[in-house]
């Protein structure tokens, strides 16, 4: 299984709970797509989109079960990351864990990411 990670709000994910999908923050939906992290990709993205921000959730989503909607294209410095064309369907969640601040500002990561 190839596990991928979306950070957003935790009230973007309470309305994609309530809905039973997720539709992107409104950076994704401009893009066209939303936008995942590799869990070696998930602290720079943190750090660079989402600094300082509190009440953060990090979603671990089995990437394989999001079939061929799921892309993997370049990005930062030519890496690949994995792009989602669609709504992110809840079947596909592995877990949401909670993406705290430590005292220095730096989102703190579950200990159990793949």
């Amino acid at each position: 299984m190839s596990v991928i990670y979306k950070i957003c709000t935790a009230s973007e994910w309470h309305e994609a709970e309530r809905s039973g999908a997720y539709r992107g923050s409104a950076v994704d939906r401009k893009d066209g797509f939303i936008h995942f992290s590799t869990a070696e990709q998930a602290a720079e993205t943190a750090s660079k989109w989402f600094a300082g921000q509190h009440d953060l959730v990090l979603v671990a989503i089995d990437g394989d079960a999001l079939g061929a909607r799921l892309k993997w294209e370049p990005s930062r410095g030519g890496a690949l990351f994995p792009h989602l064309y669609g709504e992110l369907l809840l079947q596909a969640v592995l877990r949401v864990d909670p993406l705290p601040l430590d005292t220095a500002g730096r989102h703190i990561f579950p200990q159990a990411m793949a």
